[in-house]
């Protein structure tokens, strides 16, 4: 959606209900899906709503070794990182996508629909697996 306004709303009313609740508020932002200013916008909205860190996959190669992509994605995080004034944490994001496409066909996804919903089921993996790695969580 193009209308700015009302994601800021929808995501202060959203912070404003969790915290109420003593609960934590997580926002995924699917970077792939924007353009660099769109990205600028997401950056602004995820401030203002209060972000407090930034945790982004990090797509290794099977072996576990670091390639090009592995490079862009720092390069881009660590910017972004720099705009929301946040610490930055990466989570090892092999076979999200595999677990995604497999959560999807499972659940009947359509075709048509199995790529956008691939990529977001697999940025609330990297999620999961974050805040699995966190102490008493």
């Amino acid at each position: 959606s193009k209308d700015y306004a009302l994601v800021a709303r929808d995501i202060a009313t959203v912070v404003r209900t969790s915290q109420t609740g003593g609960a934590i508020t997580k926002v995924i932002i699917e970077a792939a899906l924007l353009n660099d200013e769109e990205k600028v916008i997401a950056c602004k909205l995820a401030r203002e709503a209060g972000a407090e860190r930034l945790v982004v996959g990090l797509p290794l190669r099977m072996d576990g070794t670091e390639g090009k992509q592995v490079e862009l994605v720092r390069d881009f995080a660590e910017s972004l990182a720099a705009r929301l004034e946040v610490p930055l944490e990466y989570v090892d994001e092999r076979l999200t996508t595999r677990e995604a496409e497999a959560v999807l066909v499972q659940g009947g996804v359509k075709r048509g629909r199995k790529k956008e919903a691939s990529d977001r089921l697999a940025a609330a993996l990297i999620l999961r697996t974050y805040m699995d790695s966190l102490p008493g969580e």
